[in-house]
């Protein structure tokens, strides 16, 4: 079976991000790849929201997480038994199935136990003479066991403890032997020796099973009625039967109650310590509504998880959706910074130096003489006016006004009045319902040699909302620092029109000696000139910040 492959951006995604993973979903599935799906790792923004809707494209797959749980590597055919069914049945479930957990179930499919292998040979083989001669089983297990054809009495279905005894003796012997026990709890097989079938009738035994085909005479089934002893006869010979007897006990004889359990959606890493350190050599595995969805065992740790990805917009593992570092990562498409983990095996990794990463998509189109569907081809333009700013941006290349000229016949919109579009939508913070919202919509976290930091970014038209909302601004700054555990928070907020931004940062006070920019009052900055995060802001702070 082929792996599912999710294209997924970065946390808090942008844009950019979103519009990128489509896009190159598409161009993927073109090439013949229909197990390639676009993910998020969060909730699109206002801004990407309002392109989303215009275009008519739904958002893509949010997945909160991509961490491996049980579900993934778990083969939902279990095989399962009743605890009323023969051990004999059980055993060859077991055996025809290579497995050495039987999970036992209600009616419902509730696991309410398991048998194992290991267990079950322990317990059979346990030496004792009651042991031997004892048998749990009920008279209709007894019967079906033996593939036996009832000749007189009623079968039970109720459990009753036998006890075992072999007529292979004089009748003298026999009835001497039989003696001490209560006859109504003894099980007798024997051939064809009708003094020995007599003696067991008349001594009022449980069960007499007549083995290798034999039957009894009428005047003994007679005597047997009016004794009240149940008779059976079985094809099988003598020492067959008496081992098919003891292996007619229920399930629930052999019941462990207390068993290893875990939920589909709990982490792989808690069945790998359960299964590592339980003792147990398997776990059962249940459904959310408690019914049985399998049984793990260690080698089900070996089973391939099941999907894979493909990075979109960023290369850093602190950036990826959480669980990224347990799943395989197939490519990495970027226009970043490197800062990529190891891989076991060679990827494709596509990082180019231009102002947006659907600008990279783009090109992979245009390279292969491709040409995207109309709604792509907006959504890619849309892409490279949000990451550059309608081409603002110091970000911006040859390659992005190229591949602009490019995408807007295709798109059928001119990407001026569409990027104005696309930040008169949502500019400022009142478009993000929240504070925290407008400042953790496009967050991303940094590290400079001891120090960790983290920037969002907020496009506006005029500053005169930021200066309403700047003290609460501060105080969500300060939240967020502290629940990221930051050494350092900042908000860049960038004018569009005046290519200005004031950066307002929390933590670090020693800062503003070294920030090199005009301080327009404790924890504020004017940077005239800067509009890019990527290629002004955070390369000036790595610096700054790395001499602290």
């Amino acid at each position: 079976m082929q792996k599912q492959i999710y294209v997924i951006g970065h946390r808090n995604p942008d844009t950019d991000s979103i519009a990128s993973a489509i896009a190159y979903a598409a161009f993927k599935r073109t090439l013949g790849h229909e197990n390639v799906t676009a993910a998020m790792a969060g909730e699109p923004n206002p801004q990407t929201r309002y392109i989303l809707e215009r275009l008519g494209i739904a958002p893509p797959l949010y997945l909160a997480d991509v961490h491996p749980k049980v579900r993934d590597l778990l083969a939902r055919r279990p095989v399962t038994a009743g605890a009323g069914m023969p051990l004999k049945e059980a055993l060859e479930l077991l055996h025809r199935h290579a497995i050495r957990v039987l999970p036992v179930v209600d009616a419902a499919g509730a696991p309410q136990g398991v048998v194992s292998l290991l267990k079950l040979s322990e317990k059979y083989l346990v030496a004792g003479s009651d042991r031997r001669r004892g048998v749990d089983s009920s008279l209709c297990n007894l019967s079906r066991c033996l593939d036996a054809t009832v000749l007189t009495g009623a079968l039970s279905e109720q459990v009753e403890h036998l006890h075992l005894f072999i007529g292979a003796m004089t009748r003298q012997s026999f009835s001497a032997r039989i003696a001490g026990y209560d006859t109504a709890n003894l099980l007798v097989l024997t051939g064809d020796r009708p003094s020995i079938q007599q003696a067991a009738i008349e001594a009022g035994v449980r069960l007499l099973v007549v083995t290798g085909g034999f039957t009894i005479t009428d005047d003994l089934l007679s005597l047997a009625r009016s004794r009240g002893v149940a008779v059976i006869s079985t094809p099988h010979d003598t020492a067959s039967s008496a081992w098919l007897a003891r292996l007619s006990s229920p399930l629930s004889c052999f019941i462990e109650r207390k068993f290893e359990q875990i939920g589909v959606a709990e982490p792989l890493e808690h069945l790998r310590l359960r299964l590592m350190h339980s003792g147990e050599p398997a776990v059962v595995v249940v459904e959310d509504d408690g019914t049985i969805a399998g049984v793990a065992t260690k080698s089900s740790l070996l089973t391939p998880i099941p999907y894979a990805l493909i990075l979109m917009d960023h290369n850093e593992l602190s950036q990826a959706v959480p669980g990224a570092e347990s799943v395989e990562i197939l490519e990495v498409i970027d226009h970043h910074k490197l800062g990529n983990p190891p891989t076991s095996q060679p990827i494709t990794f596509m990082v180019a130096p231009v102002g947006s990463t659907c600008s990279v998509v783009a090109s992979l189109y245009r390279e292969r003489g491709m040409v995207p569907e109309q709604q792509i081809a907006a959504l890619l333009l849309a892409g490279i006016m949000s990451d550059t700013i309608i081409l603002k941006s110091p970000t911006t290349t040859g390659r992005d006004r190229e591949l602009v000229a490019w995408l807007e016949p295709l798109a059928g919109l001119d990407h001026a009045s569409f990027g104005r579009d696309i930040f008169a939508s949502c500019s400022g913070f009142s478009a993000h319902g929240s504070l925290e919202k407008a400042v953790r919509a496009d967050f991303k976290h940094f590290t400079a040699a001891e120090t960790l930091f983290g920037v969002g970014q907020v496009e506006v038209v005029g500053f005169d909302e930021f200066y309403e909302l700047k003290d609460r601004l501060r105080t969500v700054l300060q939240q967020v620092k502290q629940a990221d555990r930051l050494h350092l928070a900042g908000l860049m907020v960038t004018d569009i029109n005046s290519a200005t931004t004031l950066f307002l940062a929390e933590g670090k006070n020693e800062l503003a000696h070294l920030m090199g920019y005009p301080q327009l009052e404790p924890h504020l900055y004017e940077l005239k000139g800067v509009m890019s995060r990527k290629k002004q802001l955070v390369p000036h702070l790595l610096k700054v910040l790395g001499t602290l």
